[in-house]
């Protein structure tokens, strides 16, 4: 998700949501060695920036926000912890031990440390230390192989607010199926170890109604949604609906161009490439729109290929 859950793209998704579907939002992925930095700080803050008009629909749909970090030294845990509270602009802190990226596995971070309980167990600690916020953790079941009750054990000796179980190892990446029974181990271990903790389950939801259906059957007390949203970015709605051309279009200009406000030459407009695909599917001409916005190097030039569809878009 790397990139994916900018203050834009949450203000996006957060319009069109039903606050009774849509709970938590989180930010994207940060250093903690980035965020310490002296120098460097200031160049990664904004993986944690919120804009005003994202902060109002929080405060109207009363959605939480969390603060996603990532690292290897408890100190820096402290710290960045720290200035995330001082700041008072997030409800959470969730430490990442869950992303799988190869190089990120390398430096020891996020689910290498599945391999290192202990200083799993330090760098929770010290972020619980430094905190006046909750603080969760997303993780996975395992390295190259499965290691639930062990693992999940001994991070429920930290009694964290809440632990989000990906049912996958680290080398599953995103292939296979995530294995929910392993997530309901972690949620009878809970039960016995920590029972304030809260456990939600993530991997391969992609609607409400199998997200209730997770709940139910394997007893977890909520659902993270990553990759499902690019199936349908109308996914926290109680109603299910087709949704017309038009309004998928007229959608990926409101995102085009709040993150061209935004942003401005800050960050690459490629990045919104990634987005194009949610917006342009399952309708005609979709594919041959899709292709004309994967070459478009500037808003106007999105605008352009909007205006000679044949659907007529809000602009």
């Amino acid at each position: 998700m790397e990139d994916v859950t900018d203050t834009v793209f949450r203000e996006i998704v957060l319009g069109i949501s039903d606050p009774d579907c849509l709970h938590v939002l989180f930010s994207e992925f940060t250093s903690t060695d980035g965020l310490c930095h002296e120098i460097g700080g200031p160049r990664v803050k904004h993986r944690l920036q919120i804009l005003d008009s994202e902060r109002k629909l929080l405060d109207q749909k009363n959605v939480k926000i969390v603060a996603q970090i990532w690292g290897t030294k408890p100190d820096k845990f402290y710290e960045a912890t720290k200035l995330i509270c001082d700041e008072g602009q997030f409800d959470g802190i969730d430490i990442n031990m869950g992303c799988p990226v190869k190089k990120i596995v390398k430096q020891g971070g996020c689910s290498a440390l599945i391999n290192q309980p202990d200083l799993a167990k330090e760098i929770i600690l010290a972020t619980q230390e430094a905190s006046n916020i909750p603080i969760s953790v997303k993780t996975r079941i395992g390295i190259k192989e499965v290691k639930t009750e062990k693992w999940i054990s001994n991070l429920l000796e930290t009694n964290p607010a809440v632990i989000t179980i990906h049912g996958r190892t680290q080398k599953q990446q995103s292939e296979g199926l995530a294995d929910w029974n392993e997530v309901k181990k972690a949620t009878i271990m809970r039960d016995q170890m920590s029972p304030e903790t809260l456990i939600h389950g993530n991997g391969d939801v992609y609607s409400m109604e199998d997200g209730f259906n997770k709940v139910k059957e394997f007893g977890v007390d909520g659902i993270m949604v990553g990759r499902g949203i690019f199936q349908n970015p109308w996914f926290f709605n109680k109603v299910l609906k087709e949704r017309t051309p038009e309004e998928r279009l007229s959608l990926l200009w409101k995102h085009a161009s709040l993150y061209t406000q935004t942003w401005k030459a800050t960050k690459n407009f490629a990045i919104l490439k990634r987005f194009f695909k949610i917006y342009t599917s399952d309708f005609y001409g979709a594919a041959t729109i899709r292709a004309s916005l994967m070459e478009t190097n500037s808003l106007e030039e999105v605008k352009t290929v909007l205006e000679t569809s044949k659907y007529n878009v809000r602009f």
